[in-house]
């Protein structure tokens, strides 16, 4: 399944570097996405746009992650010649992720 099926995502930017925020339409899902989404695997994918580091950030609380990728926007909004400055479209090329379906959590399609 998508990822896009279980969550929805939100995007910001500094210099070259960009946050992604990872937020699940269920609750129940958080545990979930937690043990398959990595940062590692955020990374793989995304990997011919992201030079840097990723770091992934666990917000429970809201059933939501926050990834933060290093040398992402090709030096900068300012600098990069890239179409997307400001990498908004990686959030919906991470919401593609082929991800396993959870087990026992009541999964409702997401409208």
């Amino acid at each position: 399944m998508k990822l896009r099926e279980l969550a929805h995502s939100r995007t910001g930017d500094k210099g070259n570097t960009l946050n992604i925020s990872v937020i699940c339409y269920d609750a129940r899902h958080y545990e979930h996405l937690r043990a398959v989404l990595s940062a590692e695997r955020v990374k793989a994918y995304l990997g011919e746009v992201v030079r840097g580091n990723v770091v992934r950030y666990e917000l429970p609380g809201i059933a939501a992650f926050n990834f933060v990728l290093g040398e992402a926007l090709g030096g900068g909004v300012t600098r990069s010649l890239a179409l997307d400055a400001h990498g908004k479209s990686l959030s919906s090329a991470l919401m593609g992720l082929e991800v396993e379906e959870p087990a026992g959590v009541g999964y409702v399609p997401a409208p």
